[in-house]
């Protein structure tokens, strides 16, 4: 599964040059819909306290089971609409780089490691598992940017 640490990267510098592209981040991208600033925050949240966290203790533990996620309470508590949108992008690209690294020095045998999610019960879910979809969100995120910007 070498190859999707690459695909992540890319997704997230795809993210990123999208960002550089959209001319006022507190502008909504969709009517009635988060502006680039809530949503950045969001995908950096995400990748941090979500999918980075579950790709580790999958890892880390054995078949741990994990906590369904809820992004509407999670930005209602932890969302600041004043912090700088160059930090969020570099925090967001930085958490990136830094999973990557992690995943390029795993051994093979990593990637089939197995962990439990509450809300699929009786479902295995694999590293791999965890960044697909990991990558899949960073990718939805960009493809609301890009469609905001054409």
């Amino acid at each position: 599964m070498k190859g999707s640490p690459g695909k992540m990267m890319a997704a997230a510098e795809r993210y990123r040059a999208a960002c550089h592209a959209v001319s006022d981040d507190k502008a909504p991208l969709e009517e009635g819909g988060w502006n680039l600033h809530q949503l950045t925050s969001h995908t950096r949240d995400v990748e941090i306290y979500v999918y980075g966290a579950r790709m580790r203790r999958t890892v880390e533990e054995e078949n741990p089971e994990f906590q369904d996620f809820d992004a509407e309470a999670w930005m209602a508590e932890n969302y600041d609409p004043n912090e700088p949108f160059a930090d969020l992008l570099d925090n967001f690209m930085s958490s990136v780089q830094k999973a990557v690294d992690w995943l390029d020095a795993l051994p093979s045998g990593s990637w089939d490691r197995e962990s439990r999610h509450e809300m699929a019960k009786g479902s295995v879910f694999t590293l791999r598992d965890w960044v697909e979809r990991d990558i899949a969100h960073i990718e939805e995120h960009l493809e609301t940017i890009e469609k905001a910007n054409n």
